[in-house]
């Protein structure tokens, strides 16, 4: 379903400070803004079979979500390829899509509408999506009104509603609480017993271990092992062990 072959992917780094938007506007016209190449990603393979549960760790700045944002077909790498078949839902951030000014049934149709279904299948998903988010009475509230945790309770449940081919998850276990995250590991279950693919990116190493059968540890953007979850998250403990 996923194909990585060789992705690396750069981004410029501003090495001067400016307090000023007329000194950035002044060095735009000089052309004398200097910047540094950052690698996030760095020659990165790696493939996906259709209905795995495939888990990405690592530390922070290893290039994960860089790596999860070129599969989602947000970013492109500046060298190597990515192919994705099939129908893809991204949450590589809960609440991305929504729009805080209008109520929690109009965003719920918006997403749906963002993520190509028709509005009579987003109608028949609709009881489905506020009964798990438990949030039936506050459905005609703005979302700008919500907390962090109802709103992450209605964008998980709204997005796994949507019927992907692919599900991919960016630290979605470390937001809401305990019960919240319990019924999405349960409903993760549930979508990729069904077929779905899923790629499942956590610092979360026990989360990884206990959902993933293949997994990948990353860091500073390389390939530091990739195979079986367990053996890949014994590596990262090590990693984390020995700095």
């Amino acid at each position: 379903m996923i194909t990585g072959r060789n992705i690396s992917k750069k981004f410029r780094i501003p090495t001067e400070k400016r307090d000023t938007l007329f000194e950035e506007v002044v060095a735009f016209v000089k052309g004398k803004r200097k910047y540094e190449e950052f690698w996030a990603l760095k020659n990165v393979s790696f493939e996906v079979e259709e209905g795995e549960v495939f888990g990405i760790t690592g530390p922070n700045g290893s290039g994960k979500t860089t790596l999860l944002g070129i599969i989602a077909g947000i970013m492109y790498p500046d060298e190597g390829e990515m192919t994705v078949k099939g129908k893809i839902t991204p949450i590589l951030a809960l609440g991305v899509g929504f729009n805080p000014e209008l109520t929690a049934r109009e965003n719920v149709y918006l997403y749906g509408a963002l993520m190509g279904m028709k509005r009579e299948k987003m109608k028949e998903k609709y009881e489905e999506v506020f009964e798990f988010a438990e949030l039936r009475r506050f459905e005609n509230m703005k979302l700008k009104n919500f907390s962090s945790g109802m709103n992450a309770r209605l964008a998980f449940s709204t997005a796994v509603a949507t019927e992907p081919d692919i599900l991919l998850l960016d630290e979605v276990m470390a937001v809401g609480d305990m019960e919240f995250q319990r019924k999405c590991m349960d409903e993760i279950n549930k979508l990729n017993n069904n077929g779905t693919t899923i790629v499942f990116v956590s610092h979360d190493v026990e989360a990884v271990r206990s959902l993933c059968g293949r997994a990948m540890f990353l860091n500073n953007g390389g390939v530091i092992a990739i195979g079986d979850a367990e053996e890949v998250v014994n590596a990262y403990l090590d990693f984390v062990g020995g700095i």
